[in-house]
């Protein structure tokens, strides 16, 4: 029956289908999408991104394993709260970090990052129709990820869950859920925007700009795009499950190609937490 295929996700698909293809339309294929977008000021080394990503990966790990010894007790969801807590704590110092870097660094200091806070509201509205245009994208890059790992690990493949989400489903007390979310879709988004496209997708971008008059574009991609593409590949690794990297690469395409055109960290940042929001809620409610 027809009102059958007539569900919230089918409608959602469609739209996504929609809104991407009059984007392929109105861009020439996306070569012209970017191609009035200014190069952010800065004077970052090419290292500096390198310094909050050592902060939050060695220190968050030193730090819950310093925990975990000195509350060893701790175990269940007490256990699981301690280590989240540790991790957003953690993540608020390297957020701390990175402002204090990109202040140092960008022309116009915060507003030149992308932190401006008259954008903010603009920002919150565009989100959700750039996540709806990658969304087909994102289900499709899962679907045959899943259909991949079936024909080479057998049929009883299934993609491994997030940490958190395994978390929200093992445990039901309150406290680690409220606080499982709001790592998730705060610290998260914040920390990982800042660092994956605020501070690694501009200082690849910049190094690009500095070798245009030797390599103005490879195979005709641009340099933003180019910068795009190798933060994305960066940021999908910098997640532990492999099994999660074809639909985190385009996922990081989405919220690279968000920032190169307004210029704000806080439409990806909107993006990137209504992403893990949804599917967090998809996990709680089937």
């Amino acid at each position: 029956m027809l009102k059958d295929y007539i569900t919230v996700e089918n409608l959602a698909c469609g739209a996504g289908v929609l809104l991407f293809g009059a984007w392929l339309l109105r861009t020439s294929l996306g070569r012209n999408a970017l191609s009035d977008c200014p190069i952010r000021r800065n004077n970052m080394p090419f290292y500096l991104p390198f310094v909050p990503l050592f902060v939050w990966f060695v220190g968050a790990s030193l730090a819950v394993s310093l925990t975990r010894k000195l509350l060893g007790h701790l175990e269940g969801w007490q256990g699981a709260f301690a280590d989240n807590l540790v991790l957003g704590i953690g993540a608020v110092a390297t957020i701390a970090v990175i402002v204090f870097l990109a202040r140092a660094s960008f022309a116009r200091r915060l507003k030149g990052f992308g932190l401006n806070l008259r954008r903010i509201h603009r920002d919150f509205f565009a989100a959700p129709a750039l996540l709806l245009a990658v969304w087909p994208l994102l289900l499709a890059a899962i679907i045959l990820t899943t259909y991949l790992g079936r024909l080479i690990w057998g049929p009883q493949y299934q993609i491994e869950q997030h940490t958190q989400l395994e978390l929200i489903q093992g445990y039901s007390q309150l406290p680690l859920r409220i606080l499982v979310v709001a790592v998730a879709t705060v610290c998260a988004p914040l920390l990982e925007e800042m660092l994956f496209r605020g501070l690694f997708q501009t200082m690849v971008r910049s190094y690009l700009a500095g070798l245009t008059f030797r390599v103005p574009a490879i195979a005709g991609i641009s340099p933003a795009w180019q910068a795009i593409a190798i933060s994305s590949i960066v940021f999908a690794m910098a997640h532990e499950n492999p099994a999660h990297w074809p639909a985190l690469l385009l996922l990081g395409a989405c919220l690279g190609y968000a920032y190169e055109k307004t210029g704000s960290l806080f439409r990806p940042i909107f993006i990137h937490a209504l992403f893990n929001a949804l599917t967090i809620t998809a996990v709680l409610y089937g």
